[in-house]
């Protein structure tokens, strides 16, 4: 879905106003499309192309813009009209193959208007017609003074630049001016009836005007014909009258609004006094605060000093403990030192004792072993002298005075 940005009419998105100000200048440009090949440059959403189309031959429509090109062809599919996506200032068209071109609000779009001037002048017949506006830029600056220039449009044009420009191209071009005017329209309740206009007190400055038309051409110009585009024959001063009630309903709300608002407005009054009453007292409680916070900052920093010359002591007190520490530390490495060598030295004492005893108690074990040998010979020995002794022959050869004397011991 195409939405209204500002820089094209999309039809139903837009007010009365908008809308009859950019239809009408089809409507003006249909008066010269009987029969013809026609070029809309720079068609937009294409509800002027399917205006044009009601009496043209064959109508092309063409917009770099690839949506509203999109919209156009789904909302107008008619049999005489094509919509293409492409640039005005370079179109895929052979020269001379139009006999009506018209660009409506596309010049003032482009920074290069003159290669866009050139293009239109190429793709047109020598006998066609070239129609096409741009607002006034007098007019426009003055009308947009409260919202700024209009942020889609390169380059605007006054009356005299403009026609300086299509003449600069072509060999024809005429002048004319489109504006609002008030009117008085006669005409039946039902039925249509051809239409005849009168226009007083001639067609105004080009300064003053709305939008500029150029009518441009290579040959003749059509014969010069005012052109009155009317929305719709109905009762303007009654509509008038009803949008005056609209409005003094709307003043009404307006000023219901206002005393409602100035209500609001002296309570908000009322609610600042007391608050800046509150403020002002706030502001007191926090000067006497400052004042609090300033001795106590003074109190504390004398305490800082204080736990800082503490921490001094302090720090220094350790260090001193580390360096005793360290001292002590070293003794005691150098004592642990010093026993070991020690421990060490008593436990080779130790074990060559050790030695020793199980030396030494070898050999008393040996000896015990020697000494349980010997006892038990000397007792086989004492026994068998005993048997010696008993022997009746011993006894008999000491009676004989023979034989060793065995004496008891």
């Amino acid at each position: 879905m195409v939405e209204f940005t500002g820089e094209r009419v999309i039809p139903g998105q837009v007010n009365d106003d908008l809308w009859s100000e950019h239809i009408a200048r089809y409507a003006f440009a249909r008066r010269y499309a009987d029969g013809r090949r026609i070029l809309d440059a720079g068609c937009g959403a294409g509800y002027g192309a399917a205006e044009l189309s009601q009496t043209a031959l064959h109508i092309t429509g063409i917009d770099i813009a690839f949506d509203a090109v999109e919209y156009a062809r789904a909302t107008y599919p008619i049999a005489n009209l094509l919509f293409a996506v492409s640039s005005c200032t370079a179109t895929p068209f052979r020269p001379n193959s139009f006999e009506l071109v018209v660009a409506f609000e596309v010049i003032e779009h482009l920074q290069d208007f003159r290669a866009f001037l050139k293009e239109c002048a190429r793709v047109v017949t020598p006998q066609g017609l070239f129609i096409v506006s741009s607002p006034n830029k007098s007019y426009y600056a003055e009308s947009r003074a409260k919202t700024g220039p209009n942020p889609f449009h390169e380059h605007e044009f006054e009356a005299d630049e403009f026609v300086a420009e299509l003449s600069a191209v072509f060999s024809n071009v005429r002048l004319l001016l489109q504006n609002r005017v008030e009117s008085f329209a006669f005409h039946p309740a039902k039925t249509f009836w051809p239409a005849d206009v009168r226009i007083d007190a001639g067609g105004g400055k080009p300064s003053d005007a709305n939008f500029l038309i150029g009518l441009c051409s290579f040959g003749r110009l059509p014969d010069p014909q005012s052109f009155v585009y009317v929305p719709k024959a109905a009762n303007l001063l009654r509509e008038r009258e009803q949008h005056v009630q609209l409005l003094e309903q709307q003043l009404a709300r307006t000023k219901k609004w206002l005393a409602e608002a100035q209500g609001e407005r002296d309570s908000l009054l009322d609610l600042y006094r007391r608050q800046t009453a509150e403020l002002e007292e706030r502001n007191r409680w926090a000067l006497k605060l400052g004042d609090e916070l300033q001795a106590l900052g003074e109190v504390l920093t004398n305490q800082r000093q204080e736990s800082e010359a503490l921490a001094l002591a302090y720090d220094t007190k350790v260090r001193d403990l580390e360096r005793e520490n360290v001292a002590r530390a070293e003794w005691a490495l150098e004592t642990e030192a010093r026993l070991s060598q020690v421990v060490d030295q008593k436990s080779s004492e130790l074990a060559e004792c050790v030695r020793l005893l199980d030396a030494a108690e070898t050999t008393v074990v040996e000896r015990t072993l020697w000494a349980q040998r010997t006892e038990a010979l000397r007792a086989e020995l004492a026994q068998q002298l005993n048997l010696i002794r008993i022997s009746r022959w011993v006894r008999l050869g000491r009676k004989l005075g023979l034989g060793p004397d065995l004496k008891q011991p």
